[in-house]
């Protein structure tokens, strides 16, 4: 029988362009502007990267994509469609996989510059609960989102990347919600990403969240299976519905801990991993989580806020599974943060 561990807190080159003064610069060598709304922007020169052991089998659009932060997709597209992105000289596609040693040519493109608080590097502020060779665990806090985007100028994996500049590779293995606290898993070696995902992949790990509902939950042990679909409002918010013609399967075990003031604490196994899975089921089942502004109950939510409770009542509590490089059998923990065990727990 394999060792079950659990853990919780412990802590190139570039070429100049060569042009004259006042000389603007020829296609395809002409930076491609980010965004026509960006205030400001940094100008890059061609560059030519070395591809090392850490970065051997990811796609060349994965790589601009991490490589070129603060470029829309649709760029890093556009310049790999047009033949400015080349491997050894050669014209790829974005599926291309890389390989150690090819030497990848970037064009010059032009990328927002970063808010001054997001060039700072320093101490990673986020506690880490686990961490070995290939992979580490964050306890990521409710509020913090995973990555920039979408308004977010940095997130978790962005903080990390600046706190260890000499790491040859910092990728996120998962994502949660912004409003989600717990478990976030970081890949430091190919190796250790790539096994996640196929863990994650194969159904094999077996992730843990603690949710706090409104109503008294009555099965002690429930399957919900409803599938989901993504959609847009009218408003530009995006959200996730049941709907049976055209969503995704999902599936979610609840477990019952505890009950009181018309309230109960589930345990939420998931089967699947599709975006707010486990909100939307327990909306779907009548029962919304605490805190949940997006898919919750809007006049319960002011009386808990008024309570102490100020974010969403979900956490993701534990990751069991078999390491993807060293095949030990393992168990992630992330502590409930504060104010959510004064909130249920009092004191």
């Amino acid at each position: 029988m394999k060792d079950l561990g659990t853990f919780s807190a412990a802590p190139r080159e570039s070429k100049p362009l060569g042009l004259k003064p006042g000389a603007r610069p020829k296609s395809p060598e002409a930076p491609i502007a980010a965004s026509s709304a960006a205030p400001a922007v940094a100008a890059a020169a061609v560059r030519h990267v070395t591809i090392s052991i850490a970065h051997a089998g990811q796609r060349v659009d994965n790589f601009l994509i991490r490589e070129l932060k603060g470029v829309p997709k649709t760029h890093v597209y556009r310049i790999v469609r047009s033949g400015e992105v080349r491997v050894n000289g050669g014209r790829v596609k974005a599926e291309t996989k890389l390989q150690a040693g090819d030497e990848l040519r970037i064009p010059p493109v032009r990328v927002a510059e970063a808010p001054v608080h997001a060039q700072l590097t320093g101490e990673f502020p986020h506690e880490i609960v686990w961490e070995d060779d290939h992979l580490l665990a964050v306890n990521k806090p409710s509020g913090v989102a995973v990555h920039g985007g979408s308004g977010v100028s940095f997130g978790v994996i962005e903080q990390i990347r600046m706190a260890r500049p000499g790491a040859p590779m910092l990728e996120l293995v998962h994502r949660l919600d912004r409003e989600t606290s717990g478990v976030l898993f970081i890949a430091k070696t190919r190796a250790g990403l790539i096994g996640m995902h196929e863990t994650l992949r194969d159904k094999s790990g077996d992730k843990r969240y603690l949710a706090v509902v409104k109503g008294e939950w009555v099965n002690d042990r429930q399957h919900v299976k409803a599938p989901l679909a993504k959609f847009t409002q009218k408003d530009g918010e995006r959200r996730v519905e049941v709907n049976e013609d055209e969503g995704q399967f999902a599936h979610t075990i609840f477990n019952l801990l505890e009950r009181r003031n018309d309230m109960s604490l589930l345990e939420a196994e998931l089967k699947t991993g599709r975006t707010h899975q486990i909100r939307v089921h327990l909306q779907h089942v009548g029962f919304p989580i605490a805190g949940d502004t997006k898919y919750g109950n809007v006049a319960w939510n002011k009386s808990l806020a008024q309570q102490g409770l100020k974010r969403m009542f979900l956490h993701a509590k534990s990751f069991a599974f078999e390491h993807p490089v060293t095949g030990v059998a393992m168990k992630v923990e992330a502590p409930l943060p504060g104010e959510l065990a004064r909130f249920w727990y009092g004191g």
